[in-house]
């Protein structure tokens, strides 16, 4: 005897009760954008609604945030000048390291400091490491990441985040951390990190394009999600505790395969483009901002990603609040 799948006329509430993917403010992490000086207040042109801040100014936009019920902030440096060994990321001054002691001043636990751990800000170059003969030294780059992350974790950084993409990295920052006494903080890898034509906004708004050549070297070719995977468990061997998927939208599958294949937590990064891609299509009518902003967050955390590191993170606060997600 043949059964038929009954297709039930819910109403509002039904739907939301029996949704399967589930989506808290609290699962939200807000990029900020801080360069050095007092007192700024600056729109990202590239990025319509975000805004630079400076050490002092950041405290404003994390308390605002916080009124929405986002807590979880991922902070990107900007320095006063650059070098070609990156000086700017691990001085103890840094504008990183200030903005973290301010804001841990502020609101002590009540946030998670999460910090970008790479050099392309701080080098004159534009590139993620020291450049010997025209590339990337993985090695020397990774004594100075080293460097940078006792550095920030010392001055309030509660997740080390190295994005920089050189191998070892996950093995040298928790070696470095252990010997340091930092042995409880956490690192989440960048693990899967693609080569991506969606980062154009965010390089000008951390003033990190390269000033020669591309990454294709030491980021992912965007042809692989075997790479992916095997980099992740490499990750995860040396000691990674979590990690993150760059860009999300166009790598739902892999964060689907990377959430079959481990328990490790995932976080995945709506990118710059994919944020500007959204305002753009809603400025010129072809599309709902609103509705196409909680549609891709929904289907992020589908897919099996339990983080979601967005430029939209306020609004979808406001969003979840209302029941429109969630």
């Amino acid at each position: 005897m043949q059964t038929r799948t009954r297709r039930l006329r819910s109403t509002e509430a039904i739907r939301k009760l029996v949704r399967e993917t589930r989506v808290s403010s609290s699962a939200l992490i807000y990029p900020l954008f801080v360069r050095a000086g007092t007192g700024v207040v600056e729109p990202l042109p590239a990025m319509e609604g975000q805004t630079r801040y400076s050490a002092d100014t950041v405290v404003k936009a994390v308390e605002a945030a916080l009124q929405v019920g986002v807590s979880s902030f991922l902070l990107f440096g900007l320095p006063d000048s650059k070098d070609e060994i990156g000086s700017g990321a691990y001085a103890d001054d840094g504008v990183i390291q200030q903005s973290l002691r301010n804001l841990k001043g502020a609101f002590q636990d009540d946030i998670c400091l999460i910090t970008d751990l790479c050099l392309c800000e701080y080098t004159s170059h534009g590139h993620c490491g020291v450049i010997a003969n025209a590339d990337v030294d993985n090695d020397a780059t990774l004594a100075l990441l080293a460097q940078t992350a006792v550095s920030q974790a010392a001055a309030g950084a509660d997740i080390i985040a190295p994005s920089g993409m050189m191998d070892g990295t996950v093995a040298t920052l928790r070696a470095a951390l252990d010997t340091y006494g930092m042995i409880q903080v956490p690192i989440m890898s960048y693990a899967a990190k693609y080569a991506s034509a969606f980062y154009g906004p965010f390089r000008d708004a951390a003033g990190s394009a390269p000033q020669f050549g591309d990454r294709k070297s030491y980021q992912m070719d965007y042809h692989n999600s075997r790479e992916a995977l095997r980099r992740v468990l490499a990750d995860v061997d040396e000691g990674a505790d979590m990690i993150i998927i760059k860009p999300a939208l166009t790598d739902l599958d892999i964060i689907a395969r990377v959430s079959d294949a481990t328990k490790i937590p995932i976080a995945a990064y709506s990118v710059s483009g994919e944020y500007a891609m959204i305002k753009a299509a809603a400025k010129l009518d072809l599309i709902d901002e609103y509705k196409a902003m909680c549609e891709s967050a929904v289907t992020v955390f589908r897919a099996g990603a339990g983080m979601l590191i967005t430029y939209f993170a306020l609004e979808l606060a406001e969003a979840i609040k209302r029941g429109d997600i969630g």
